[in-house]
């Protein structure tokens, strides 16, 4: 017996067979060789022999086998058709172009609302658009349905007919949009920012508008500061009939899904570049207006709004403005406008040429407003601005137009949107204001120093503002320019306005029975006290002054009405009780 527990071949010893004792016999002693258990079969195995597995076992490892490889292949399967599917819907997808979707398969309907939310000095305008949007995607990839298609180009539209439907809508976001003329020069007219949106889309839409989403858009608009650009469009699209504009957008970021919820749906995703697409928009007539497209000039803003009243007060050393004018309605009825107030500088040209800066002469601010048809109500509230002293010319002739009856230009900008201005014509009073009445020379005196004569007395006006104009008025020189007359002024008699002070020109031709002209060398010291104005009129003040000795100038041609005149005098003294 060797340590390691193995035996040699000279040690083997052969097993005897043990002899058969009948009867109970006594158990043999266990040997070193004697098994630890008992064993009732041995079979001897051999290292690097393969396990033998049973039938069932091959037959199932078998199906398993079979069932994943057809798993596979199927998958694999799939696989491939959906990406030749994908494959196909993106080929269909990138054929698109920007002008097609929006001209052919885009639908927008409105605007049924547009609300302005702020007015920005210098930023441009914030207003809200609402209208009803939708886009037919499978008329824009092309799986709308069609009953001349076969059995399998059916089944490959349905297909895409199912992922757009579970799509649903899709969110859009543009860079900014340069709107500009579509022609030969392309001149920029604004740039509007819009906000990201949802548009839904559908397949099969119906005929009707049905199937269109409710949508609100929040739009900055910044219009252009070339105000004679603006002008020549107007003027183009008015001649023409239409508005005719080109929408430029650098890039439009479409992902799938809401906007504000991410999803799986937001793992679609593209990008279109440089779009481009011109917009044509038919200019609707306007009631009070002529037709446009007939090749007439724009009609001018004073045709579009008619003041209605106007009224100036003095309060607490300034002058305060409010006025109502109404302003034809350019909108279809469908549009709904809500505007806040819009503050506006008015101003006097200084000059013909405009080469001088004009003169801000007040300050207005309109309240809110919507459109209502025909016409939209404007109500006006405002206040004079503190006026230089070189400003005296231009208010002279501002008001020598008014009360002559004639139109006055005037500039109206506004702080919210610098550097567009709109010229326009602040309407005279109809009829034309009288603004001296009665005038008259109390207690005359006509006396001869040497070879002419002189007058003297008390001159006597009543000065009666236009309708609205409420303000304190003091009047402490005078330069009086009268016409005497031989007996009562004749009612068919205009009154005459002059030019400005020191030489007015003579009316032509004379009124009748006027024989005389009394025109002082300087201005007169006069006192004025509040008289109680009459029905339809205005302010109204009696102005006195002391006329001492100016020399009488006979009229032209009139000798014989002035002869007659002082016969008449001299007659009336001869009779004279002393």
């Amino acid at each position: 017996m060797h340590p390691g527990g193995g035996m040699n071949s000279s040690e083997r010893l052969e097993e005897q067979p043990s002899p058969l004792d009948k009867g109970k016999s006594r158990a043999q002693e266990p040997t070193e060789r004697t098994p630890l258990l008992a064993e009732t079969s041995r079979t001897t195995s051999y290292i690097g022999d393969e396990p033998v597995l049973p039938a069932s076992s091959r037959s199932l490892w078998s199906k398993l086998t079979s069932v994943f490889l057809i798993s596979l292949s199927i998958c694999i399967f799939l696989f491939v058709l959906l990406a030749l599917l994908a494959w196909s819907y993106a080929a269909q997808a990138s054929k698109l172009s920007p002008d097609d979707i929006i001209n052919d398969d885009l639908t927008f309907k409105g605007p049924t609302r547009v609300d302005v939310l702020n007015v920005t000095s210098g930023r441009g305008v914030w207003i809200n658009v609402e209208g009803w949007i939708g886009l037919d995607a499978g008329a824009a990839i092309g799986v709308q349905s069609d009953p001349d298609d076969g059995f399998f180009h059916d089944m490959w539209k349905a297909v895409g007919r199912w992922s757009v439907r579970t799509l649903d809508r899709v969110t859009v976001d543009l860079t900014t949009m340069r709107i500009i003329t579509d022609g030969d020069s392309q001149t920029l007219l604004a740039t509007v920012e819009i906000a990201p949106l949802e548009v839904p889309l559908t397949v099969d839409p119906p005929e009707d508008l049905s199937w269109l989403t409710r949508i609100s858009i929040p739009l900055l608009i910044r219009p252009t500061t070339n105000t004679s650009a603006i002008l020549h469009f107007l003027r183009d699209s008015w001649r023409d009939g239409t508005f005719s504009v080109r929408a430029d957008v650098g890039q439009a970021a479409i992902r799938g899904g809401a906007l504000r919820r991410r999803t799986w749906r937001s793992q679609f995703h593209g990008r279109l570049s440089n779009i481009k697409t011109s917009l044509r928009l038919k200019i609707p007539p306007i009631p009070g207006l002529p037709h446009p497209g007939k090749h007439l000039p724009l009609p001018a803003v004073s045709e579009l709004v008619t003041l209605q009243t106007f009224s100036v007060s003095s309060e607490a050393n300034n002058l305060t403005l409010t006025a109502q004018a109404t302003i034809i309605d350019p909108f279809p009825s469908s549009v709904k406008f809500t505007s806040p107030p819009l503050p506006y500088i008015i101003s006097l040209p200084s000059d013909a040429s405009h080469l001088s800066p004009p003169l801000h002469v007040a300050s207005v601010i309109t309240a809110p407003f919507t459109l209502t048809h025909p016409n939209i109500t404007l109500h006006i509230s405002g206040h004079v601005l503190p006026l230089p002293s070189t400003s005296f010319p231009i208010l002279s002739n501002f008001l020598t137009r008014y009360l002559s009856g004639t139109p006055n230009p005037i500039i109206i900008t506004s702080p919210f949107i610098p550097n567009i201005t709109v010229t326009t014509d602040f309407p005279a009073p109809n009829p034309r204001p009288h603004l001296l009445r009665n005038v008259t020379i109390r207690d005359m005196k006509i006396r001869p120093v040497g070879t002419t004569f002189v007058a003297s007395g008390i001159v006597y006006a009543r000065v009666v503002l236009p309708k609205g104009v409420n303000v304190g008025v003091d009047v402490y020189r005078v330069l009086p320019d009268v016409l005497i007359f031989d007996g009562e002024v004749p009612d068919n008699t205009e009154p005459w306005i002059g030019d400005a002070p020191p030489s007015p020109p003579l009316p032509n031709p004379l009124p009748e029975r006027a024989f005389g002209h009394i025109r002082p060398d300087d201005w007169l010291p006069s006192i004025s006290v509040p008289s109680k104005p009459e029905e339809g009129e205005g302010t109204a003040y009696e102005v006195t002054a002391k006329v001492v000795d100016v020399p009488l100038e006979v009229l032209p041609g009139r000798q014989k009405a002035f002869g007659d005149f002082v016969s008449k005098v001299s007659l009336v003294l001869s009779y004279t009780p002393a």
